[in-house]
Formats: structure tokens, C-alpha cells, sequence
């Protein structure tokens, strides 16, 4: 521990930001660097647990009190030399990770947790300036060739790790650029593009592959995937959204969040889109359906349009400001959050339940709500959920966005094609070395657990690497993250 009253001396500081006010007017990250002296008294603040509770809250295993100590004591190299060893993109995942690490911090049990997140990013950051970050291509190439279909977290990390272990790796993408969620559904506010595309650039210059615009089962046969690799990862993510199957869903104004997050990314990127297929919050009044993070970007992106007012509704209760007894440390604290979108302005409601949309020449004009109420759960059931009499509402709105969440990957296409085998929850089936029912056919990240956290993905990608390389070498080096 390098300082062992930090805890006690210093207090929570996070990176200071831009106010609300402020930021809502571009698109631009708007966190601010730390100095080099806020930096590591940060890191001070880490207590070197004798058991890190942190570690449990990691899905990847990060060592954090080693690179808080290194970085408090200024060794910058060797903080991101322990950082990378377990993390693939700590640039990602300093930005846009909720931080189950922070939340089981022992620090947390009474204090404020240590700024893991922002640590992370800090260490990263220092190391693509200083030029540390650097192509690393093998020494040495296996001759074997894997296929990763999709290029999100899972996929890159899969990727990055298996050219690591020598074998020659192309990522397939079906959409028109790579980098999947990471491209097309954060905003630039939270991850600006330009970071994305460091590390791509990265990836490729080590020897990887990219080809966007291939949509594996549709415009590339499966029966070439398979001749033509060694071994195939499945990282396509959960993809097929939770819609709202209620009168007037098919209304114009109505839309899925991604396609409107997604079209804000390409209009940010440079791509022209015909002003008659817009999806735009300028001026107009808009509801989001759903609370969590999807939901906090397209709010976040709404505000930035211009929109005259945002509601988001979510169908379950306000949590509570305060852990409840049944939810004690170190578990991930269910309590009521704030996101900088949220910050930002807009209105929040909860227990609203929406009957159906009304409008007039084929545009959405009205959403019909009614609120509801949930019974108290029981360990032999799961809340209720029942109208409340007399509650009915209408809301005036030329925009509404579902971010309500994701429940499977598409069944159809690649998956039917290749035959491979999908649980109860429509999730694909792996075995312990993460190899599906068809032999040299792997998966990883969303596409197994369904949704799920950036550092989920990561540590599926890098877990599935192993099994693949395994099954290519009959053995392997590469690190385990889930192990």
C-alpha cells in the first residue's frame, strides 16, 4: 500500500466535468484530466484490501490495488503494464463501464469507493501519450485461421487475443463499420469515436482483419466460413430488441433505440442521410420507454437535438435511495441512479405501464398510459403487477423510443444455418471450453449470457480465445478471465 492513511486523507474526486448546461450544446466527451497530483492521490485512496472485494465485482479479474499502487507512486509504465494484463480496452471500459468493481469496493461499505473507473481511464489515456500503447504483432504465427463474426467487446477482445496466440484472424461485421455497440450505440458524449478507432487501427496494424459489411448467412455462405477458417467465434451480441407489441407500435414517430442512436452516430461520423429519414428530437416532445442506460443515451442525444421536453417512463418502481436489507454490500447496490443524461434535464417517471399510441396520418401524436403497482415478492413468486383504477394518462409526443432492452440473439440466418444449439432463453449453448454442438464453433459475450455489461464482454471474449486456441494447439498460454 503505497499510502496507507489515503483512504483517510483524501475524499472521492472524480475528474471534474463540464456543467449540464454546458455539455448539452455538443457532442464531445466532457470529462476533464485529472493533473498527474489529483491522479495519484486517487490511487492513494485504494487500502490494498487484505481480501480486494473489488476483484469479486470484476468480471476480468482486474488487479486493482496493484495498479492503484503503481500509479500513485507515479509509475505510470507498470500501472498500465497490470492494467492491460487483464483488460484488452481499459480505454472502453474507463468510460462507459457501470463499475461493479467501485460498488463492492470496501470503501463502499461506509465511505465513498475509489475511483476505479476514472483510474483506469487515467492509466490508459497516459499510455496512448506516451506512446506506450503500441502495435504488438506475434513474434511467431501459428498458420491457423479463425473467423470472429461480429466486432463489438466480445468480439474485438476474442480477436485481439487469439492473433496474440499466433493464429490469423479476421472479424466479420455485418454492419458498414467496426466496433458494433461501441460504434453505432454509444454516443460520442461517452465514447468519442476517435478512441474506438485508436485501437482499431491498433488491432489491424498487429495483423487482424477487418471486413465490415459482411453479414455471415446472408451476403457470405456459412458453408465458407466454415471451409475456409480453422475455427469460427460467434460474437454476434443480443440483438433482437424487446419491442411493445401494443396498438399503434407501427405508427411513424415511433422507433427501436438503436435505430435512433445509431443514425446520431453516422450523422456525427460524416455520412449524409436524406432529411426525410431523420429520426430527430428537434423541437418536439418525446417519450422513452425504459430506465437504464440505452434509454439515459437517448435521452442524453434527445436534449442534444433540441427537443422540447423528454419524459422517460419505466415500468417498474423508483428504487430506493439506500441499499435494502436485502441487498447488502458487496453486491451491486439496486438504488436509485443519476446518469449525466439525466443530470442534464429531462422528466422521470416510474410503475407507468403504456396501453397504446394514437395519431393522425400515420404519425404517432399521443402515447396511453395508465400507471401500475407491484406486489411485495416472495420467495415463492415474483412481483405482481396490477393497473391502477381511475390512474389513466395521455401524453402528447411527436417521438417515442423504445430502450426497453435486449432478449435474445436472431435465431435465424447464421445461427439456423449452422445448426448449432440455443438454451431455453434462446441464448447460444456452449460447453466448458465454450465450443457450441458444432465442432470448431465457438461463442462468446452477449450471443451466450444475453445482455450484459462491456466488461462481461470482454472477459467472454478472452475466455473464448482460450477455449479456441485449445481446440487449434491442443493447449494454451492465453490468460483466463473467468477461471
Amino acid at each position: 500500500m503505497g499510502n496507507p492513511t489515503g483512504f483517510v486523507e483524501f475524499g472521492r474526486e472524480p475528474p471534474e466535468r463540464q456543467s449540464a448546461q454546458e455539455r448539452r450544446h455538443h457532442y464531445r466527451e466532457f470529462y476533464q484530466r485529472w493533473t498527474e497530483q489529483q491522479a495519484r492521490k486517487q490511487g492513494g485512496r485504494c487500502m490494498d484490501c487484505a481480501v480486494p472485494f473489488c476483484h469479486m465485482g470484476c468480471p476480468l479479474g482486474n488487479v486493482i490495488p496493484e495498479f492503484n499502487h503503481q500509479a500513485y507512486l507515479g509509475n505510470w509504465r507498470k500501472a498500465l503494464e497490470i492494467l492491460l494484463s487483464t483488460n484488452n480496452f481499459p480505454e472502453v471500459t474507463g468510460r462507459i463501464c457501470p463499475a461493479p468493481c467501485e460498488a463492492s469496493c470496501v470503501l463502499n461499505i461506509n465511505s465513498d469507493p475509489v475511483t476505479i473507473e476514472y483510474m483506469e481511464k487515467e492509466i490508459a489515456d497516459r499510455g496512448f501519450a506516451e506512446g506506450w500503447i503500441k502495435a504488438e504483432p506475434p513474434a511467431l504465427r501459428t498458420g491457423k485461421k479463425v473467423a470472429v463474426v461480429g466486432s463489438g467487446p466480445s468480439g474485438l477482445a476474442a480477436a485481439q487475443q487469439l492473433n496474440r496466440a499466433g493464429h490469423w484472424v479476421t472479424v466479420f461485421e455485418r454492419a458498414d463499420r467496426i466496433g458494433g455497440l461501441l460504434a453505432l450505440g454509444i454516443p460520442d458524449f461517452k465514447l468519442g469515436k476517435d478512441v474506438l478507432k485508436r485501437r482499431l487501427d491498433l488491432m489491424a496494424e498487429e495483423g487482424i482483419t477487418f471486413r465490415p459489411g459482411v453479414n455471415v448467412g446472408v451476403n457470405f455462405l456459412v458453408d465458407e466460413l466454415k471451409s475456409s477458417f480453422d475455427a469460427v467465434c460467434l460474437a454476434g451480441g443480443c440483438t433482437r430488441p424487446r419491442d411493445l407489441p401494443v396498438p399503434g407500435r407501427e405508427l411513424k414517430g415511433v422507433h427501436l433505440a438503436l435505430e435512433y442512436l445509431g443514425q446520431q452516430n453516422r450523422l456525427l461520423s460524416g455520412e449524409k442521410i436524406p432529411q426525410s429519414q431523420r429520426i430527430s428530437a428537434e423541437g418536439k416532445r418525446v417519450v422513452i420507454l425504459g430506465g437504464g442506460d440505452t434509454g439515459s443515451d437517448c435521452l442524453g442525444t434527445a436534449l442534444r437535438q433540441g427537443a422540447e421536453i423528454v419524459y422517460q417512463y419505466e415500468l417498474l418502481p423508483e428504487p430506493p435511495a439506500q441499499r435494502r436489507p436485502n441487498n447488502p454490500w458487496p453486491q451491486w447496490p439496486l438504488i436509485l441512479r443519476t446518469s449525466t443524461s439525466q443530470e442534464e434535464g429531462g422528466v422521470r417517471d416510474y410503475n407507468i405501464l403504456t396501453k397504446s399510441f394514437s395519431g393522425s396520418h400515420g404519425r404517432v401524436q399521443r402515447l396511453h398510459g395508465v400507471k401500475v403497482e407491484w406486489s411485495a415478492p416472495s420467495p415463492n413468486a415474483r412481483p405482481a403487477m396490477k393497473e391502477v383504477a381511475g390512474s389513466e394518462f395521455v401524453i402528447e409526443t411527436e417521438l417515442v423510443l423504445l430502450a426497453m432492452g435486449f432478449v435474445q440473439p436472431e435465431p435465424e440466418g447464421m445461427l439456423a444455418q449452422l445448426g448449432v444449439e440455443l438454451d431455453n432463453r434462446g441464448n447460444v449453448k456452449v460447453d466448458r471450453n465454450r465450443m457450441t454442438n458444432v465442432a470448431g464453433v465457438f461463442a462468446a459475450g452477449d450471443m451466450v449470457r444475453g445482455q450484459s455489461l462491456v466488461v462481461w464482454a470482454i472477459a467472454e471474449g478472452r475466455e473464448t480465445a482460450r477455449g479456441v486456441d485449445r481446440y487449434l494447439t491442443g493447449q494454451t498460454s492465453l490468460p483466463s478471465s473467468l477461471a
